[in-house]
């Protein structure tokens, strides 16, 4: 691995035995840390986050421009979610096929003819890239998406970068420990829930954390939650269900649950179907949208991550509706896009149904879901076009090229898993924050990124679905 980890040291068994029982310790001491799959609803029993042995080589200047490439990312989802004729547009096909997004657009749009009750908008965004293989040997960063809701992992991020100097330290290799940067993306999320609580303006009321009931990451949660409680702002976690039961609005739009006043709403879930399972859920997703508190997402920013915009984006002429004066920040954005393609009906779609079918190893077809695990590859992509290319199903997906990153060599640590050397793949997150009161953008910041790897015999999935590890980048 050119000015990465060094082939002896990978190859020295005796040597990665030791570090690989050292670096499982070295995370359990620094809180790197998941509830297990057969207790997952408990911390009686926990276990290590998956991460890799040796943090994986990222270039320098690669990094750099995703880092200043993310607050122009954040100013775009703030100014989408403005532009009600654009969502509009963009998802009209989306919305005729997909329930679930067809769904959110109705809150959308029933909160939009209300009138706004919360001019405070919090965006706590992820942007993840990978690094295609140019014909020249160069990496070129391209986005895979956006997250715009429970953008996770922010919380073991900033823990893990000591694992990984204390192992490269023990290997003998202290240069390149001093090359793994420092990260604390935990604190700069909590700033911006820190930010909109205060401007809320009630200093009883509480940051309201919406959870799973079943939540094996908790600990990613908890380093964001203590950080607010630092500042003397409490937190409280509740499910769509307990909305349901005990929350309630005033006369002047304030979020009550459990007696409790609402300053922010932070969905740690919400984004799939299965996490509205009742009438009653979206009842109560309709009551927080049309509340006071400030929402982490609004719904409009919610809609605004989805892939569908996302493709939008990349049509020719719309960056510049959203920076009509600054063809630098649009340059700056469209240098990350991959290829993006619709599959709208008519001959644009049709064109694009042909060339997935022709060439399937070429791209990735993508539904209007986040969470991971839910892309389709190769073979599986020819057998959904197929069964839909004549119908309006189709406009459920869009297709993207497949970005083909240059595979390195490291170890995967998981827990019960076999050691062994792996080919990998990862891929760089950079976590974006930004308060806007009104027309006033009070803060708009990058707080730090997250490398996630994955063996490259893997297409699809991130930590939580038991693919990806936890990474760090190594600065070369």
């Amino acid at each position: 691995m050119a000015d990465g980890i060094p082939e002896e040291v990978l190859m020295n068994a005796g040597l990665i035995e030791n570090l690989s029982d050292l670096a499982k310790d070295t995370a359990l001491l620094h809180g790197v840390l998941m509830r297990t799959k057969e207790t997952p609803k408990s911390s009686e029993i926990v276990t290590y986050a998956p991460f890799t042995l040796f943090p994986s080589a990222v270039p320098r200047a690669v990094f750099q421009q995703a880092l200043a490439v993310q607050t122009h990312y954040n100013l775009l989802v703030d100014r989408i979610s403005q532009d009600p004729v654009f969502l509009e547009e963009a998802l009209a096909s989306t919305i005729a096929v997909d329930d679930f997004t067809r769904r959110l657009f109705s809150i959308y749009r029933q909160v939009l003819e209300e009138g706004k009750s919360q001019l405070i908008v919090l965006g706590l965004n992820r942007s993840d890239y990978m690094l295609d293989q140019r014909e020249d040997g160069m990496s070129s960063l391209k986005q895979i998406e956006i997250n715009t809701i429970a953008a996770s992992f922010g919380g073991l991020a900033s823990r893990t970068p000591d694992i990984h100097r204390h192992i490269l330290k023990v290997a003998g290799r202290l240069e390149e420990s001093q090359r793994v940067l420092d990260n604390n993306p935990a604190a700069g999320l909590a700033r911006g829930l820190a930010k909109a609580w205060e401007l809320h303006g009630s200093e009883k009321a509480v940051v309201m954390f919406m959870i799973d009931e079943v939540e094996r990451n908790i600990f990613d949660h908890r380093y964001v939650e203590n950080e607010l409680w630092k500042r003397n702002i409490r937190t409280i976690r509740r499910r769509f269900e307990d909305v349901c039961k005990t929350g309630s609005l005033d006369q002047g739009k304030r979020l009550f649950v459990d007696g409790q006043e609402v300053a922010v709403v932070y969905f740690r879930n919400g984004y799939m179907p299965q996490h509205y399972n009742s009438e009653q859920i979206w009842e109560a997703r309709l009551m927080m949208e049309r509340s006071m508190a400030v929402k982490c997402p609004d719904i409009a920013t919610h809609l605004a991550g989805t892939k569908k915009v996302q493709q939008e984006l990349a049509r020719p002429g719309v960056l510049e509706r959203f920076f009509p004066d600054e063809p630098k920040v649009v340059d700056q954005i469209r240098a990350t896009f991959a290829g993006l393609y619709t599959l709208d009906m008519g001959p644009e779609g049709d064109k694009t149904v042909a060339m997935a079918l022709d060439k399937p190893d070429r791209f990735v077809l993508k539904p209007q879901r986040e969470g991971g695990g839910n892309n389709i590859y190769g073979s599986e992509i020819c057998q959904v076009l197929e069964a839909a290319k004549g119908s309006l199903e189709r406009t459920a997906y869009i297709l993207m090229d497949k970005i083909q990153p240059r595979p390195v060599l490291n170890y995967l640590l998981r827990r019960d898993a076999v050691l062994r050397l792996s080919s990998c793949i990862s891929e760089l997150g950079m976590f974006g924050v930004y308060v806007r009161q009104g027309s006033d953008m009070v803060t708009n910041e990058c707080v730090g990124h997250l490398l996630r790897t994955k063996s490259s015999e893997d297409s699809d999935g991130g930590v939580a679905a038991g693919v990806a590890v936890l990474d760090n980048p190594l600065i070369i």
